[in-house]
């Protein structure tokens, strides 16, 4: 049988406005390694990964002092939206002909490789797209300045990355949404957008994507605390 042949994109174009920092949040440090660095090192860490890339800004002074091996990463320039790196990537790729393609944000370095392993199989075993996801725990509401209303939780999920899709199929559905102006906020969100239906995987809560200073003290955290996370 033909080796399944898979490869990760890394979209890391964004500035993050939000972590109210001089530089993008990707390439803040934690353990003298950058939230980027981690986040790769857990993608290689992945047995059934066979090649990464990386989007990134074409203003971007930092990745080139990350150092990666050539024949394992490459580097695309990313667009100014997530939807416009995942499709540079996606036309960098496609002559590889690779069978699967997983997107994980670069911000997000405490992702278990259990539960990537996890998602590769129940995708490929049921030939279906999905993403990895958590249950809603805490209490919703909807409103203002005010609550509106408390929504149910019970078949809420919170989308987490990676999320893993053939690559003809993300391209084609990333191309439909450009067109037709859709609002995009992840893979998943084109792939629904173009029809397609999309397997919920549940994976650790803690897998948590960086955005404020209070993420980055928790991961911080985490990584120098967990025993679990760096072993992997």
């Amino acid at each position: 049988m033909k080796p399944i042949k898979i490869a990760a994109i890394v979209p890391a174009a964004g500035i993050g406005s939000r972590m109210q920092s001089a530089i993008p949040k990707q390439y803040l440090t934690i353990n003298h390694k950058t939230i980027l660095e981690h986040t790769l090192t857990r993608l290689a860490s992945v047995k059934g990964i066979d090649h990464i890339c990386v989007a990134i800004s074409p203003d971007d002074i930092w990745f080139s002092n990350i150092q990666l091996e050539p024949t394992r990463f490459s580097q695309v320039l990313g667009g100014k939206e997530r939807a416009d790196s995942v499709f540079n990537a996606l036309t960098y790729l496609k002559e590889q002909a690779f069978d699967w393609i997983l997107v994980h944000d670069a911000a997000r370095p405490l992702v278990q490789v259990d539960d990537i392993e996890h998602l590769i199989t129940q995708c490929i075993s049921h030939n279906q797209g999905g993403i990895l996801a958590s249950k809603v725990k805490d209490t919703i509401k909807r409103g203002g300045t005010s609550i509106k209303e408390t929504v149910p939780r019970d078949d809420l999920w919170q989308a987490l990355t990676p999320q893993m899709f053939k690559p003809d199929e993300l391209y084609q559905a990333l191309l439909l949404g450009a067109k037709q102006g859709a609002v995009i906020t992840d893979e998943a969100s084109a792939m629904e957008f173009s029809g397609h239906a999309v397997m919920l995987v549940a994976g650790r809560s803690d897998n948590i994507k960086i955005t404020t200073p209070e993420d980055l003290t928790l991961a911080e955290f985490y990584l120098t605390n967990s025993k679990d996370l760096e072993k992997k």
